[in-house]
């Protein structure tokens, strides 16, 4: 049988009815032969025509049967020939059984090219009887030479060969005269040879050419346009380099175009620059699929051109990772035959056009990934083609529409990291073709909705959205046979699990983690017999570890850390599931028993992570020093005592050890075995003691923060951080000076050395570290000299601390370089300088400390460009700072985070911190910073990043408090007491509606404290001492709750809390204020008080005194209350007459 494609199928059965013509024409030649061989054979004549018309019933019946197979549709074939074995045909018998399988023939092939090319375009082969030509052979063979590849990975081209018909070759397709129109050479592993003088451009009948998945590394040649009827051209993923030509848009013929790329090296990429994409496609109107994805290196740049929606015929767009940086054009709803549109990674922003889907065509859409792209979605139409929607990754947002659930034939929803709110509608119980749902970290509210059924459900993500309330009913999941994994994690989910969860038979991923679940029932009938990941972390399941745990057998993954679970557990008995790879036990109230002894090493799983922090251990589990695979042992926060013993150096497979927060002293050596593989190693928190220990060789995290360890700092330790990231040695008693070595770990993010008694300079070489340092915490030791004035251009730092030192010299104007400073603490030193406003020109700063050094001057910075709209935290107290405070320096437009902000409750539970780790967990440094906060200095081990503090304490600032400063809505503390400032309180501060502490003592102030200070209701701390304050304290507030120390030390104040003063009326001698129309009103509140309690005692005391039958009958009512009360609290009560 041929199998053929189907225009040379049509063109094969016309030339067989034309060979019927011309041998019906030769038969009339001979006409008399003829007659004799049918009188010869007339008695067969009727059999041979049922035979003829059985046949093509047949026929009809094969062409009707839409699902034949290709081996049926072969064999039915051979049985219509059996009907005419062993019999002579006659030319009548032998034309019918040629039209009859002519046409079985061509409904063979056609369900032959239906099977073959459902998801191909050009993978055919033609078998045919010698069609191909000679000069066709001959360019093919020319084609051959001009290639170089490798033989090893041909398919194709390394067995043409001349001696055979070339329209058989592997990737040649012929038509019926031998021409070739189609060639296939992907994935022939060819290098070299597409150029200009190619003989591919000499078969001039090519109409599907694929050099796709290549290595050329050449440009596309221009002479493709010479290939007049191509119909379709792929080109992807081959390796081409350049620019796209401009002859390829005179292919007006094409209808499919693919020119798909993929490639990190810069300059080696595929461009798309001139022509643009609309130059390219405009004259290509019979286009109907288009490819021109690349890896953000195909340089497609936006915007996206409306004229694109002319090609009409349109079906296929994919134009993922490419740059576009534009919006969509509404014009793209008009594609009204669009099948597939993705938009992956591309930029994209504005609003994206809803209309497009609800395009009846479209079945695959994919827009995820493009961050700044807005969109919502329209009602879904009830007769829609939709299959999948992808759009995870950008910022649609809004409520779920309820018409998704018309939208039946859904088999795959991604929403993943969207904006999305409101409650998950219930209609999605009616996609019975959904496969996979992955609506995690949304905004998404309410309870969850049924899947019940979603029968072939495989994924289900809701992880990181704020569903609440508990899973309706234990049978919640039944039915979902098909579902492989779930994830539920970080909502507030309550109530108990369902045990149908451990009943489906394919789920291997169970993800419960961070929500409010109470219980985990003893499940008896467990048969998730492929189940490996069980996280049900951080929640609050409580209750003796539960049983069931032990059944899973399939388990790999096993987290229960941060729940409530008490009670003893057998570690031996965990480690015999076999396949357990991972178990975390840590922070419940469980005591876990690591006493193994007398057991046999091969009983136990292939444990490769235990973390067991907080789980009351007392002793090392000495059993594991057999375990050869374990790669990370968390021991920390328990009651571990006395040595580490040298074992846990040599499992040789260890790459994270944390045993800090124990109560360890020493670490048992030799130490210089230490494994090759130990990559983090955190002792901090102990009691050790002694010099530093070795390193690691290849440590890149290192923690031996608050021990005893007293040595120096060896002058070589560089030499051992060559992959280190973060060295701590905080918090120790090391002496000496900065190594220069240090320098050598050139891979170094954090160093903190603070908190020891290291003497001498800061290294130079810490100024130009580079790229990669961004922490350097050096605070409160005895460091000397000027900071290095040599900070680079690439400069990394985000948090400089040299608090508490003995620093002096100038602030460095090179620390203007340091563009990503948030943190910058010199505070505590010896630094003698003006007002640093090159630091106005660090846009990401939040902290700035300069408190108690020797700067001086007035603070005059109009001049300078930037704006610091991220500092919540500025002090410059204790300096000899002078002149007035100039409002320019407190505009909005600097100071924004002072300033109220929409998300404040965001703000309230973040905290300023260093990500050091880029990929995978992330691990963060936190930063710390001492302030002065209601009169009394504090150290903040986490900064808040809502906490904002303005300090300009003791200097000798003067004139009036600027009133810009009382725009800060966001402010919770401010000081600026000690100085010289005058003028009268403003009524504007009680817009500071935040304000946790004020203090403005010790000032020159006049005037009447403003009634708007008592508005200020979260105030907890107020000191207005020491100033030239007149009038009445505003009564009947919170200002009466502080002490008078608050208001002491100004002459012409007074009323409560102050004492020695006449309630209610001024004092004499003192001069008469002007009453305004707040500071004059009578508070009635205060005197109802008074009224109050002078009545009700009155009417109490003054009968007792006066009346000796109500002082008898009262002291009786007492005693009987007495007598009733005190013996139900089994206490004694023994009464006594006067």
């Amino acid at each position: 049988m041929q199998i053929v494609i189907c225009s040379q199928i049509k063109t094969y059965i016309a030339r067989q009815k034309d060979n019927r013509s011309r041998r019906g024409s030769k038969e009339d030649k001979g006409a008399s032969t003829h007659l004799q061989a049918h009188n010869h054979l007339g008695h067969h004549q009727e059999d041979e025509e049922l035979k003829c018309k059985l046949a093509r019933q047949d026929t009809l019946q094969l062409e009707q049967h839409n699902s034949t197979s290709m081996s049926q549709c072969s064999t039915d074939f051979i049985n219509a020939q059996h009907r005419f074995l062993h019999h002579e045909a006659s030319a009548t018998a032998a034309s019918c059984m040629q039209a009859v399988s002519s046409s079985i023939k061509w409904t063979c092939m056609r369900k032959t090219w239906q099977h073959l090319s459902k998801d191909l375009e050009i993978n055919h082969v033609l078998v045919a009887s010698s069609l191909c030509r000679d000069d066709q052979k001959s360019f093919l063979l020319q084609l051959k030479n001009n290639f170089t590849f490798e033989s090893e990975s041909s398919s194709k081209l390394k067995w043409w060969n001349a001696s055979d018909d070339c329209c058989k070759w592997k990737g040649v397709t012929c038509d019926e005269e031998g021409r070739v129109t189609g060639l296939d050479l992907s994935r022939e592993s060819l290098f070299s040879g597409f150029d200009d003088s190619c003989a591919v451009f000499s078969l001039q009948h090519l109409q599907k050419l694929s050099f796709a998945k290549n290595n050329f590394n050449s440009m596309i040649p221009s002479g493709l346009n010479k290939l007049e009827k191509l119909t379709y051209l792929n080109l992807s993923y081959a390796g081409f380099v350049g620019q796209i030509p401009i002859e390829i848009s005179q292919l007006t013929r094409l209808v499919t175009l693919d020119f798909s790329s993929f490639s990190f090296l810069i300059g080696q990429e595929l461009k798309l620059e001139n022509p643009n994409l609309p130059k390219l496609v405009q004259n290509l109107t019979s286009i109907r699929k288009l490819y021109l994805d690349g890896h953000v290196t195909l340089h497609l740049s936006g915007p996206l051109d409306p004229s694109l929606a002319r090609l009409e015929k349109l079906s296929v767009i994919v134009l993922d990772y490419n740059n576009l940086s534009s919006s969509v054009p509404e014009t793209f709803a008009l594609l009204k035959n669009l099948t597939i549109l993705s938009l992956v990674y591309c930029g994209l922003t504005g609003t994206f056009p809803p209309g497009i889907f609800s395009i009846r065509t479209l079945s695959f859409i994919d827009i995820s990934f493009n961050n700044n792209l807005h969109g919502f979605f329209p009602d879904f139409p009830p007769s829609g083609s939709l299959r999948t929607i992808r759009i995870s990754n950008t910022s649609f947002s809004g409520a779920f529409p309820h018409s998704i659930g018309n939208t039946r034939n859904l088999s795959e929803l991604d929403f993943s990291f969207c904006q999305f709110n409101g409650p998950l509608p219930n209609s999605l119980s009616n996609l019975t073709e959904l496969s996979y749902l992955d609506f995690s970290h949304n905004n998404f509210t309410g309870q969850m909705p049924s899947f019940e059924m979603a029968k072939k459900l495989t994924y289900l993500g809701l992880s990181d959205n704020g569903l609440s309330g508990a899973i309706p009913s234990s049978s919640h999941f039944e039915g979902l046979n098909k579902l492989v994994s779930i994830d539920l994690g970080y909502n507030s989910i309550s109530g108990s699990i369902p045990s149908s969860l451990f009943t489906l038979p394919q789920l291997q991923r169970i993800l419960l983690s961070h929500n409010q679940f109470g219980q985990l029932g003893e499940f008896t009938n467990v048969s998730s017999y492929k189940l490996n990941i069980l996280d049900l972390s951080s929640n609050n399941l409580s209750g003796p570890f539960p049983a069931f745990i032990f059944q899973l057998s399939t388990v790999s993954y096993l987290k229960l850390s941060s729940n409530k679970f008490n009670g003893l557990v057998q570690l031996n008995k965990l480690l015999e599931l076999r396949y357990l790879t991972t178990l975390d036990l840590s922070y419940n109230n469980l005591s876990v028993n690591v006493n193994v002894t007398n057991v046999e090493r091969s009983s136990f799983s292939s444990i490769s992570n235990l973390i067991l922090a907080s789980c009351n251990l007392k002793t090392f589990p000495g059993f594991l020093r057999n375990f050869s695979e374990l790669t990370t042992l968390d021991l920390s926060e328990n009651h571990i005592q006395g040595t580490v013993p040298n074992w846990i150096w040599k499992l040789q497979n260890l790459a994270s050890l944390n045993i800090s927060h124990n109560l360890l002293t020493h670490l048992e050596g030799p130490l210089q075995s230490l494994s090759p593989n130990l990559f983090v190693l955190d002792l901090h928190y102990n009691k050790l003691q002694g010099p530093i220990p070795v390193f690691p060789k290849y440590a890149t995290y290192l923690d031996f923060s608050g021990n005893k360890f007293n040595s120096f700092i060896p002058q070589d330790i560089g030499n051992y951080l060559s992959m280190a990231i973060f060295l701590s040695l905080s918090n120790n008693t090391l002496s000496g000076s900065i190594p220069d070595s240090l320098c050598k770990a050139s891979y170094l993010q954090v160093l903190d050395l603070s908190i020891n008694n290291i003497s001498g300079t800061i290294p130079s070489c810490l100024m130009t570290f580079g790229k990669t340092l961004g922490v350097l915490n050096l605070r409160k030791n005895n460091l000397t000299g000027p900071i290095p004035d040599i900070f680079s251009a690439a400069c990394a730092l985000r948090t400089l601390d040299l608090y508490q030192n003995k620093i002096d010299g100038k602030i460095p104007k090179s620390l203007s370089n340091c563009k990503t400073l948030e943190v910058l603490d010199l505070g505590r030193n010896e630094i003698m300088d003006v007002f640093p406003c090159l630091l106005i020109k660090i846009s990401s700063l939040r902290v700035l400390v300069l408190q108690k050094n020797k700067l001086h001057g007035q603070i005059e910075c109009s001049n300078t460009n930037g704006t610091w709209h991220k500092l919540q935290i500025i002090d410059l107290a204790i300096n000899n700072f002078s002149g007035k405070l100039p409002g320019t320096f407190f505009t909005n437009t600097w100071w924004e985070a002072m300033m109220s902000r929409e998300n404040q409750a965001e703000f309230k539970v973040n905290h300023i911190r260093y990500q050091f780790l880029q990929y995978g967990n992330p691990i963060y440094y936190q930063d710390s910073v001492t302030v002065t906060i209601k009169g009394q200095r504090m150290e903040l081990v986490k900064i808040l990043t809502a906490f904002t503090s303005i300090d300009f304490s003791s200097n000798h600032f003067e004139g009036e408090i600027p009133k810009e400063m009382f725009n800060f809505k966001a402010l919770y503390t401010l000081n600026l007491s000690n100085n010289a400032f005058s003028g009268q309180i403003p009524p504007s501060i009680g817009n500071l509606k935040e304000l946790e502490s004020l203090d403005l003592s010790k000032n020159s102030l006049e005037g009447n404290i403003p009634i708007e200070l008592t508005t200020l209701s979260f105030m907890s701390f107020l000191n207005l001492s020491s100033n030239h304050l007149v009038g009445k304290i505003p009564s009947g507030t919170q200002l009466q709750s502080f002490p008078a120390s608050s208001f002491e030390g100004n002459e012409g104040l007074y009323g409560p809390p102050l004492t020695g003063k006449v309630y209610g009326k001024e004092p004499k001698g003192l001069p008469q204020p002007e009453c305004g129309r707040l500071a004059c009103t009578v508070d009635w509140n205060f005197i109802s008080v008074e009224l109050g309690l002078v009545f009700g005692l009155a009417i109490v005391y003054v009968p007792l005194l006066i009346w000796k039958r109500w002082r008898v009958w009262y002291w009786q009512l007492i005693h009987n209350i007495l007598c009733w009360i005190f013996p139900r609290m089994h206490l004694p009560f023994v009464t006594k007459r006067a």
